[in-house]
């Protein structure tokens, strides 16, 4: 096969005549043509401008009882949701089963040409199928869609035609709108598969509403990387028992300073009826230091209680908070540190920033 335009493919004795744009550009010869200074740039904004316009006729062409529909066979499921599509319908298919995956829905996806050789048996009864094709009309689609009909597994179809067979055949077809292609010449899946994208992003949105899938849930399925961290659980990052820099009202301060020094947490708890009352920090040092202009005696200060220099009702946090709560809360408070406490406002524990930040949640 030869390919117009290529070096290697023009009589050696006549190169020069033939010499194509690209060995033009490469020699920097001064007929090659020259791209505008900011072309891409303004290539770039016409098809994000022309996707968005598509995103925009998806939405206004969405009808509530078909896509409603679409979510209840999905969600009805008591298998997996399989997901399947060819070309760049299959990559598109792909991510949206790994976004229905990760958000509460068992999915899969199963590549239908390989479907047609065996892997037809990873679709049980119980399953679901999600097929996308534009054109509704992909061969290799055939032999999926025939082994759902079969076994009477609900068929929700992504498709740009009313009349496609793959419309025909589905429970329930979710139609794109006829959005030009981004590619000037039309041909390139763009604009299209764009479509497909978020209305599979809405579909896994509108099943994770529908379940009620939490933080809790999202962090079960996500335990790795930052986003597992700032899901992680207060528990699962504080200090307990006795790395807790605590004391009664009644400690002299210079027996507090002593407990805040060792337990390198920069504050102290002060603990009444096992419960924590209040918190003595560098701040509160200060302030009883120089409380109204005039600076108190050192001494003085160490002879204070530890109730006479904290600060009541202190902010705090649960055990089961997330950690990116706790971030928010110190931020905002301008705080390093939080105290850990149960339902009875018992100290169980202590929460430092370094501990965030050596986590990931930062």
């Amino acid at each position: 096969m030869v390919f117009a335009g290529v070096a290697g493919d023009v009589d050696p004795c006549h190169r020069d005549a033939h010499t194509s744009h690209v060995d033009l550009a490469l020699k920097h010869d001064p007929r090659a043509p020259i791209w505008a200074e900011g072309a891409d740039l303004a290539v770039a904004r016409r098809v994000l401008e022309q996707e968005a316009a598509g995103l925009a006729m998806l939405g206004r062409a969405l009808e509530a009882t078909a896509f409603g529909r679409a979510v209840g066979l999905l969600a009805g499921a008591s298998g997996r949701v399989v997901v399947s599509g060819m070309g760049k319908s299959g990559h598109v298919a792909r991510k949206v089963a790994a976004t229905l995956a990760s958000t509460g829905t068992p999915a899969l996806f199963v590549h239908p040409a390989e479907a047609s050789h065996g892997d037809l048996g990873m679709i049980v009864p119980g399953d679901a199928v999600l097929a996308l094709s534009n054109s509704g009309e992909t061969p290799e689609l055939a032999d999926l869609v025939a082994h759902a009909r079969r076994f009477g597994l609900p068929l929700v179809a992504v498709t740009g035609r009313a009349e496609s067979a793959l419309a025909r055949a589905a429970d329930q077809a979710l139609l794109l709108p006829p959005a030009p292609e981004a590619c000037p010449l039309g041909l390139a899946p763009t604009t299209s598969t764009t479509m497909q994208l978020a209305l599979g992003d809405a579909l896994a949105v509108a099943l994770l509403t529908r379940r009620g899938f939490g933080a809790a849930d999202f962090r079960a399925f996500h335990p790795g990387g930052r986003l597992g961290a700032r899901l992680s659980r207060v528990r699962d990052l504080m200090h307990a028992g006795a790395e807790m820099p605590l004391a009664p009202p009644d400690t002299r301060m210079d027996a507090a300073l002593v407990a805040m020094t060792a337990k390198r947490f920069g504050c102290l708890g002060v603990v009444e009826n096992g419960k924590l009352v209040g918190i003595i920090t560098d701040g509160d040092l200060r302030r009883a230091l120089d409380p109204g202009g005039g600076a108190v005696p050192r001494a003085d200060l160490l002879a204070l209680s530890a109730a006479a220099v904290m600060t009541r009702a202190p902010c705090t946090i649960g055990p089961d908070a997330l950690a990116a709560e706790a971030l928010h809360a110190m931020e905002r408070r301008s705080i390093t540190a939080l105290f850990v406490v149960d339902g009875a406002g018992a100290p169980v524990g202590i929460l430092h920033i370094h501990d965030l930040l050596r986590a990931g949640v930062a």
